[in-house]
């Protein structure tokens, strides 16, 4: 492009092995341009989809005067905390004329909250008996080796518990850690619960929504006497919409925190370095900023056991790959493993376990 253009905003999608997902990736990057026509837009995924990361970064800075670097994924683990600043940083190597800025991820937020309260007065009113004292909620993530990205996935289960009416509401994983869909489920059979609302904790399709839909299915042949309902992914709600345009508007306005700190962080270049994560100890609750968590993940499913060392700067490192929690999924067994006399059969240690 000949043009050189004021600004670029480059959404980076995770990618997946589903094409099904990455389409919607690229429907959302069609209607968020209608809603900003006066934006340029453009869209780029980490791995398994064309138009790949670092060369859509390079091809944004060459043609822009500031490229606005915006992730559109949910949970920070070691793709947005590693991945993305570093290619951030070739970029600024290669085109040191142009300006290139990151915002946080979409993390764990008010606007995502309320998402998930609509999404769970929905699941009630299509139940039989909408009784939240004996209806049990599962909010079902991905899973991830990232400390700080399950700690996200806790932070939304507890705030849905505080505000609303039902007495139980827990967290799964769909892979890498624990507990999983069967056993939090096993759990709420156990103390009384009558439904069970499944909330998948997912922006876009794939193999992983795929799986948890004949997981729930399975759960209803496995558990006959209790009524189950389960959501859908959430990508293209209005609140996804208002985060994105929140990152960009931030970002041009050089809000305090409106980018990620993982960009330019001098000990995450000494973690990656080392072979290791590292872990901020800042955190924050509104939406512009995003919980400094590094585990130096790719997440791959061969995860190493973290260990880590404590620093006096209040840094933590942590040695640990992630396993991966995205869509390119080798696990094909979708039957339950628990049972309601209280065991479980693994078939795979939880950091092999694939997402």
């Amino acid at each position: 492009m000949n043009q050189v253009s004021k600004d670029t905003i480059l959404i980076v999608g995770h990618g997946s092995r589903e094409d099904s997902g990455n389409q919607e990736i690229r429907e959302f990057t069609e209607q968020w341009r209608a809603r900003r026509p006066d934006w340029r837009i453009e869209l780029c995924f980490i791995e398994f989809a064309p138009p790949e990361m670092n060369a859509a970064m390079l091809s944004a800075a060459r043609s822009s005067r500031r490229v606005l670097v915006v992730p559109l994924i949910l949970n920070a683990a070691g793709h947005v905390k590693m991945e993305i600043p570093e290619a951030i940083e070739q970029v600024r190597l290669a085109c040191p004329q142009t300006e290139v800025l990151l915002a946080p991820h979409l993390t764990a937020c008010d606007p995502i909250l309320a998402i998930l309260k609509r999404r769970l007065r929905k699941a009630m009113n299509a139940l039989d008996m909408p009784d939240p004292t004996t209806t049990g909620v599962v909010v079902l993530g991905r899973g991830s080796s990232d400390r700080g990205a399950n700690g996200e996935m806790a932070k939304m289960a507890r705030w849905l518990l505080e505000e609303g009416d039902h007495e139980l509401v827990d967290l799964a994983f769909t892979g890498i850690t624990w507990p999983r869909l069967e056993k939090v489920v096993q759990r709420h059979v156990l103390l009384g619960m009558r439904q069970v609302v499944v909330l998948p904790y997912y922006l876009y399709t794939g193999t992983l929504m795929q799986r948890i839909h004949r997981q729930v299915e399975h759960l209803r042949l496995q558990y006959p006497q209790v009524r189950f309902a389960c959501s859908e992914h959430f990508g293209f709600e209005k609140e996804i919409f208002e985060l994105m345009d929140q990152r960009v508007e931030d970002l041009r306005a050089g809000v305090p925190d409106s980018r990620l700190p993982c960009d330019g962080c001098t000990y995450r270049v000494i973690a990656h370095d080392l072979g290791h994560g590292h872990s901020h100890a800042h955190t924050h609750d509104h939406a512009p900023a995003a919980p400094h968590d590094h585990g130096h993940a790719h997440e791959h499913d061969h995860s190493h056991d973290a260990h880590a060392h404590a620093h006096g700067h209040g840094h933590e490192h942590d040695h640990a790959h992630d396993g991966h929690a995205h869509d390119d999924s080798h696990a094909h067994h979708d039957h339950v493993h628990d049972h309601a006399h209280g065991h479980e059969h693994p078939h795979a240690k939880p950091e092999d376990q694939p997402a």
